[in-house]
């Protein structure tokens, strides 16, 4: 995790950074805003004709080891997850921000403001790029299947050799089939879905599937897609949104949020050269405040 530094005896605080910004964020709003628990108020550290919010945190729980360690346990992930997106909220009061991924660490102002500097060009690209756009989450699963009868479940153990295996088999068989069909319907609903929102986006980018531990639901997930959304066609998206809801798929089940912080569209994170290596943020679902 490059930019940051070791705790010990005397050891300073750590700069976290949350998002950056041409607009800078209301005072007051910003001071009343609340990033991680155990850190300082927000603040901006200014890097040319841009803003950066940062928090100042200790290094005693947010050195490598310390913060790899909390990271590994679920309630502390949820928590820290939580923190930046308030970060990030906060520091779009005014304008689109360029967020940055979740545990972004530096040694003091200086080194974050300089990271900003380096890349001055791509932010400012990307900051036009998303300036009155939002990001839409839309997850097609596929429909639940009705768990398969007792009776057909326990048959494999009684069924032999002869006309009566043979029949057993035989709808073992067609149920493997049926269910490939299923799939197959269902993976040409959710594309199909993904075609017309396409029509009402800037972009488009797909996630991978969450597993269905993740999900909660026993069918799987089949599409994960964010999309880029102008505000002056926000309406034109959602009402394809309701469209698509009203419509008959028995194949797919479909899912929707937003507006939100356009996350997928933001990868300052991409370059090699730049920043810390940090977990990515989780899914937005998991940082609603």
């Amino acid at each position: 995790m490059s930019g940051t530094t070791t705790a010990g005896p005397g050891a300073p605080g750590i700069v976290c950074a949350f998002a950056v910004t041409r607009t800078p964020p209301d005072a007051a709003a910003l001071a009343a805003a609340r990033g991680h628990e155990e850190g300082g108020p927000l603040r901006l550290v200014r890097a040319g004709g841009l803003c950066l919010v940062v928090q100042d945190v200790p290094a005693a729980l947010f050195d490598q080891e310390a913060l790899t360690e909390r990271l590994n346990r679920p309630g502390d992930l949820e928590r820290c997850a939580r923190a930046h997106h308030r970060g990030v909220e906060a520091a779009a009061g005014r304008g689109p921000v360029v967020p940055l991924p979740m545990a972004t660490l530096y040694r003091g102002d200086p080194t974050a403001a300089g990271a900003v500097t380096d890349r001055r060009e791509a932010l400012e690209a990307l900051l036009d790029r998303l300036r009155d756009r939002t990001e839409w989450a839309v997850k097609v699963h596929a429909a639940e299947a009705p768990p398969e009868p007792a009776a057909e479940a326990g048959a494999q153990a009684g069924a032999g050799a002869g006309a009566g295996g043979r029949a057993y088999l035989s709808r073992v068989s067609a149920r493997r089939r049926d269910r490939q069909g299923a799939h197959d319907r269902a993976l040409a609903e959710a594309e199909a879905v993904d075609a017309e929102l396409r029509r009402y986006a800037v972009a488009a980018t797909r996630h991978r599937p969450q597993s269905e531990r993740l999900t909660g639901h026993r069918a799987p997930q089949l599409l994960n897609v964010a999309y880029l959304v102008e505000d002056a066609r926000r309406a034109a998206f959602t009402g394809a949104l309701a469209r698509i809801a009203a419509a008959r798929r028995p194949a797919v089940r479909i899912d929707a949020s937003g507006p939100w912080i356009p996350y997928s569209f933001a990868r300052w994170d991409e370059d090699p050269r730049f920043g810390p290596e940090a977990p990515a943020a989780p899914d937005r679902e998991e940082v609603r405040s």
